[in-house]
């Protein structure tokens, strides 16, 4: 494609959820342009694990064996005090591949995804393009950027803002503060380690329930490098987070070892958690996707997996309306589809599991939480283990069944 050529979709964002996006969107023969400010895909440790609507969607796209062979398939998920007492957990031995949540470090599946989509002639990437003003009218969409050589002009039929948390495009259509719900009072801080988990009967992903010390602890990929993400005082600057690192690391890791001795810590991020939404997903030709759209703590892997299902929702109706199979008002539902999901889901779920982190192991009731129950429940009976492990397949809707003529 041609720099001259306007493409039927400007993806803002170069993360995974604008990189599938453009990918599905692409394979169909659709052309797109990918812009971002930065100048290269983000590297910082953050998600992980990918749900099985997520799974469904790399299968569409066409890199889930690429992902399989690049990362790995957790089979068993536990819960934990914080001396590594089990306290419940799910075996994933029931499920098929597809159903099963898969692993692969964030910045990895971009590069994947990347690779993809610089093949296809119909693609084209734009880095250090950072958006600063937006606008449509009834036949096209663009955005004003700035650029290393200069303030451009850059128009398409429609705009899918993919561009992350701070989201430009949000906040042009909405505000600076219109994200609807709550910030967390804690910080996280995420890492990535190679340390011995395995010596100490550790799970591959391990969630440690825990008053102060809670935490995760997930193997990532095949050569032993392990995601630890742990909560901190709110309020500290990332200075003082990164100075802390050495004695937490010491609290919450089993032996408790000594800093440089017995890990190797590869890359640390600490970062703020919000449980928040956009007022709606589509305004006339721009949509939202991702963390543009929604955002919600960690615990759970529902955060990029629902983005991901966001990319291959809004293909769904972007190329049904530019094939004449759907009129403009697919995106409506595709906004009341989407926010429908993380709030009825995402949201609930996540929130519960955050706080489920923080309860006190010795709480006696601590056992009877519906889902310590539902998870223990699953070691007898193989029947409820795969509904329960596949309720999130729910959150994805075919919306080609919404689908009314141009």
């Amino acid at each position: 494609m041609t720099s001259e050529t306007r493409p039927s979709v400007l993806i803002v964002g170069a993360g995974p959820v604008g990189l599938m996006l453009a990918l599905l969107l692409s394979n169909r023969s659709i052309p797109v342009h990918v812009i971002d400010m930065a100048d290269t895909l983000d590297a910082r440790p953050r998600a992980t694990h990918y749900g099985s609507p997520a799974v469904h969607e790399l299968e569409r796209a066409g890199v889930l064996e690429d992902v399989r062979r690049q990362g790995h398939i957790p089979r068993c998920t536990m819960w934990r005090k914080l001396d590594g007492t089990p306290l419940a957990g799910l075996d994933r031995s029931c499920l098929d591949e597809i159903d099963s949540i898969h692993c692969l470090p964030l910045d990895r599946l971009g590069q994947l995804l990347l690779s993809r989509l610089e093949k296809n002639p119909l693609a084209r990437i734009s880095w250090g393009h950072k958006v600063v003003e937006v606008g449509q009218d009834n036949d096209k969409a663009w955005v004003e950027v700035e650029t290393p050589e200069g303030r451009k002009r850059l128009e398409a039929l429609y705009i899918a803002g993919c561009d992350g948390a701070k989201s430009q495009i949000r906040r042009s259509l909405f505000g600076d503060k219109s994200m609807l719900g709550k910030t967390w009072d804690h910080q996280l801080v995420a890492t990535n380690v190679y340390y011995p988990f395995e010596k100490y009967g550790y799970s591959d992903t391990n969630f440690i329930i825990d008053t102060e010390n809670w935490h995760m602890a997930a193997k990532i990929s095949n050569d032993g490098l392990w995601r630890v993400t742990y909560g901190d005082e709110q309020g500290l600057s990332t200075e003082e987070l990164l100075a802390r690192q050495p004695a937490k690391f010491e609290k919450i890791l089993p032996s408790h070892p000594k800093p440089g001795k017995e890990y190797e810590l590869v890359s640390i991020s600490p970062y703020r958690v919000h449980q928040r939404r956009a007022k709606s997903m589509r305004v006339g030709r721009i949509c939202l996707a991702g963390d543009a759209a929604h955002l919600c703590n960690p615990f759970g892997g529902l955060g990029l997996t629902g983005g991901l299902v966001d990319a291959g929702a809004l293909y769904e109706c972007l190329s049904g309306i530019i094939e004449g199979k759907a009129d403009e008002s697919i995106l409506d539902k595709y906004s009341e589809v989407r926010l429908g999901a993380f709030n009825s889901y995402v949201d609930p779920i996540s929130t519960n599991n955050f706080l489920l982190l923080q309860r006190d192991p010795g709480d006696p009731t601590l056992l009877q939480h519906p889902f310590i129950q539902a998870a223990k429940r699953t070691a007898n009976d193989v029947e409820f283990s795969k509904k329960f492990q596949t309720l999130s397949l729910q959150t994805r809707v075919d919306l080609t069944k919404f689908f009314s003529s141009a």
